[in-house]
């Protein structure tokens, strides 16, 4: 009888043994198309780009050198890239902040429509579901210095026409505002979602504590619970604010000083050929928006509460 359950307990083994070879082959087999397409989308490219880096291969170029890290050198040396470098961060500090708190107050208000609710959501989320090209062009218009209605209006008020789009120093602002009139739809939908998912139990219980006006009410129940919606506001408009291109492709193409990272980089690798120092500039570019991702979800999620 021992001889026999002996026996069978390595023939059990073999047998779980099997099994769990075929789920772990089966599992692989069902990650595999996944894995497959995330290694040609995102890993092999970016091989790609750091080995062309190190590189000062140019477009179309038959042979190429190794060059090591004088790309980046090149690239904290090259006015127009720090020039870009900073358009981008001036760009996003007027575009993260207003694109925030502006949503955030325009979800506060239409969340608290009856009847015309439907009305105002589609006419704020208009301008997302249009191309930014297409928006460019009318801006372009918008602000002509001679055929514009804006600076027809600044006229009637008796001053003189102001060049938004040919002035350096007013530039860069007015391409934020239009960047803000692009996100505002989209973030106010984030909030509104966040609006609908806070518990009226939590309001009523906060009226009984003594939370009687609404901006008591908003501080102590409203700002807290939107604690995670913010922090995924505030990080996808930074990346947004940081990608800007369409933008000062269409209105300015760069001139008067108003390149971006991502203009700069469009100039480098396609314009100029340079492929080497513009893959450079791409890893610049997502380091500089990767650091920037992880320091806000790590600093604002200390503050969230879920």
């Amino acid at each position: 009888m021992s001889v026999a359950v002996a026996g069978a307990a390595p023939e059990a083994r073999s047998r779980q043994s099997t099994a769990e070879r075929r789920v772990l082959r089966n599992g692989l087999l069902f990650v595999a198309p996944a894995t497959l397409l995330l290694l040609a989308t995102y890993v092999l490219p970016m091989i790609f780009l750091a080995g062309f880096s190190l590189t000062d291969y140019r477009l179309g170029a038959l042979s190429t050198r190794f060059v090591g890290i004088d790309n980046f050198v090149k690239a904290f040396g090259d006015d127009v890239f720090m020039r870009a470098l900073k358009n981008t961060v001036v760009y996003a500090l007027i575009v993260i902040p207003f694109g925030v708190f502006l949503a955030l107050g325009a979800a506060l208000l239409v969340h608290g429509r009856k009847r015309s609710r439907a009305f105002w959501e589609a006419a704020y989320f208009l301008p997302v579901t249009a191309t930014l090209v297409a928006m460019a062009t009318v801006w372009q218009f918008l602000l002509h210095p001679s055929l514009g209605p804006v600076n027809a209006a600044i006229k009637w008020l008796g001053f003189g026409p102001v060049g938004f789009l040919s002035d350096p120093a007013l530039l860069i602002p007015t391409m934020a505002i239009i960047g803000v009139w692009q996100i505002l739809g989209f973030n106010m939908v984030l909030f509104l979602a966040g609006l609908t998912a806070i518990p009226k139990d939590l309001y009523e219980a906060a009226r009984l504590d003594g939370a009687r006006s609404p901006i008591d009410r908003f501080l102590t129940v409203t700002w807290p619970m939107l604690g995670p919606t913010t922090m995924f506001v505030v990080v996808t408009t930074s990346i947004s604010a940081f990608k800007v291109f369409e933008t000062v492709a269409v209105l300015t193409k760069g001139r008067f000083q108003s390149e971006t990272l991502l203009f700069d980089l469009y100039l480098e690798g396609f314009e100029y050929s340079n492929t080497g120092y513009a893959a450079a500039l791409t890893l610049i570019f997502l380091v500089i928006v990767l650091v920037m991702s992880i320091w806000q979800t790590v600093h604002m999620d200390r503050k969230v509460h879920y």
